[in-house]
Parts: structure tokens; C-alpha cells; sequence
């Protein structure tokens, strides 16, 4: 009298086994294409904003050589981050968190006319876009001297910059604002 194996038991068994062993081997694969994944989707939005920002260097340079009172419109999405219009230090500033190390930490690059710089916080990068205009032109937004923060949104923000002219004289004001 031997030990009776049931067939379907023993079928039973090798699905959980072969399906247990499925599993790990799925996860062992997403746990290193995860990470590269969102490495590619940080690096595509942080050249999403690189351009959102020279579109609007380049609209605030239209306006600043045309004439007083002339205006222009931007339509910009703000994907991850958020924009800065720093009217006090004429310079406008999009901060994004990242697991996507843009340039090497502490390093100063520039691109399109925007300077960049990535710092290292706990295993996450703070990119910084950075446009400053303090030498040639006075920003305001919607008029004061104030700091607005435009943050991440999954619609577009109706942004218009307008030539004021020689406000204090010595350079022309670009007040930027939101419709």
C-alpha cells in the first residue's frame, strides 16, 4: 500500500507554484522599469517647461521692443512644479520636483536663455528654470511689485504680458498677469 497522490492536487499545486513564481518575476521587472519610467516622464516635463519658459521669455521680448501698450498672449500648462512671477526681483522662476537629475546637483546650465540648476534633496532633485531680467526690464505682476505662483494644473493658464513703457524711466515695464 503506497502513498496515493491525487493528479488533480498535484495540478493544482504546480499552477500556484508556477504562478506564485510568474508574479515574482513580474515584480522584480517593475521594480526597475518603475523608477526609469518616471526618469523619462520627469525629463520630458522638464522639457515641456524649458520651452514654456523661452515662449515666454520670447513674448515678453516682442512686447518689451515693440511699443507701449502692446500686448501679448500666452496659453501654458503647468505640468509638475510651479511658476514664479517675482515682480520684486524682476525674474521669473519654475521650480519641479524630480526623480530625474536635469543637470549634475549644484551646476548652473543654460538652455533657450534659461538658466537651470538641479539640487540634490533625499533622493529627489529640485530643478530650477530661472529667467532674469533685473538688468534690462522691470516686471510686474498685474501691475504691483509682488510675487505670484502659478502651480501645476490640468489647465492652461491665459497669461498676457503687457509693455507699460518707461514707467520709473530708466527701464521699460512688462507687467504679466493672468486673464
Amino acid at each position: 500500500m503506497g502513498i496515493y497522490f491525487d493528479k488533480n492536487a498535484q495540478v493544482w499545486v504546480e499552477t500556484v507554484l508556477y504562478t506564485l513564481i510568474a508574479f515574482a518575476i513580474i515584480g522584480m521587472v517593475l521594480s526597475y522599469v518603475k523608477p526609469e519610467i518616471e526618469k523619462f516622464q520627469d525629463k520630458s516635463v522638464i522639457k515641456q517647461s524649458i520651452t514654456i519658459m523661452s515662449d515666454l521669455d520670447s513674448k515678453i521680448s516682442e512686447v518689451s521692443e515693440s511699443g507701449d501698450g502692446n500686448r501679448r498672449v500666452l496659453e501654458a500648462s503647468i505640468k509638475k512644479g510651479s511658476l514664479r512671477i517675482e515682480g520684486v526681483n524682476d525674474s521669473l522662476i519654475l521650480d519641479i520636483e524630480s526623480v530625474y537629475p536635469y543637470t549634475e546637483s549644484g551646476e548652473s546650465y543654460s538652455e533657450q536663455g534659461i538658466e537651470i540648476i538641479t539640487l540634490e534633496k533625499g533622493g529627489k532633485n529640485k530643478v530650477t528654470l530661472l529667467k532674469n531680467y533685473s538688468e534690462t526690464l522691470n516686471i510686474t505682476y498685474s501691475g504691483k511689485e509682488e510675487t505670484k505662483t502659478l502651480s501645476q494644473s490640468a489647465t492652461f493658464y491665459r497669461i498676457y504680458i503687457e509693455n507699460k513703457g518707461n514707467v520709473n524711466q530708466d527701464k521699460i515695464t512688462v507687467e504679466i498677469g493672468l486673464i
